[in-house]
């Protein structure tokens, strides 16, 4: 297993793929993320970088109208489970690397994409010059993460993670010219199972324990934070 230099572990995919492949299934049910997106700007015919686009779950669908679909992910193996996923799409290209050190020419990238990865406030300044770096003049660049504020997940989070206070990184994103729009999206999984397994993943055994004794079913209220920024 290769790790780009300077790659930042993530434990949730990197040791759970095909658990995390079961949550990136089950994020979203009802299509509330991408035409946020679009609603600031559209990737029809652009350049898209994908910054840690782990197996590449979401690059075929920015594939089916980009012109050209970069995806960036430093663990090897997930990179090429990535080239896997889109080998039959030729505008895509799957590279090996980090945000702080972005394999893609100054200058070239329409829109930025990075959903729960790197991009979580505090500390992640490096990524943040590259993004000066990369993008197009009229770009515009997308950071998908937790609202710790609101929502069902949002309390697990904000209990579990107490470190991470979002007062803190909202005034971080803001600071720099980044857009806030609040989304409610959820979790909705197959089964009780596939809950229980994600939840697993995402926090430490004893709260995720906490969590599963306390909620019942298979579906989650769950609100995030998209920022945005053009460039």
């Amino acid at each position: 297993m290769s790790i780009a230099e300077g790659g930042i572990p993530s434990p949730n995919i990197w040791q759970h793929p095909k658990v995390y492949e079961i949550e990136n299934r089950a994020v979203d049910p009802d299509g509330v993320i991408e035409p946020a997106i679009r609603a600031i700007r559209d990737w029809a015919g652009a350049t898209v970088l994908d910054i840690g686009c782990g197996t590449g779950f979401h690059l075929p669908k920015f594939a089916a109208t980009a012109g050209q679909v970069i995806g960036v992910e430093p663990h090897g193996a997930l990179a090429e489970a990535a080239r896997r996923r889109t080998r039959a799409l030729p505008n895509v290209d799957v590279r090996q690397g980090t945000a702080q050190r972005l394999p893609v020419a100054d200058s070239s990238v329409d829109v930025m994409h990075a959903r729960w990865a790197y991009f979580f406030g505090p500390g992640c300044e490096p990524g943040l010059a590259e993004l000066d770096r990369v993008m197009r003049h009229g770009g515009t660049a997308f950071v998908i993460d937790n609202d710790g504020g609101r929502s069902t997940f949002g309390r697990w989070f904000s209990t579990s993670y107490p470190m991470i206070k979002p007062e803190v990184v909202e005034r971080f994103w803001t600071d720099r010219g980044w857009r806030r729009t609040p989304l409610d999206m959820g979790w909705r999984f197959e089964n009780r199972a596939d809950f229980e397994a994600v939840v697993k993943i995402e926090f430490t055994p004893k709260d995720a324990q906490r969590i599963i004794a306390s909620h019942q079913g298979s579906e989650v209220d769950y609100a995030i934070n998209m920022w945005s920024r053009s460039f």
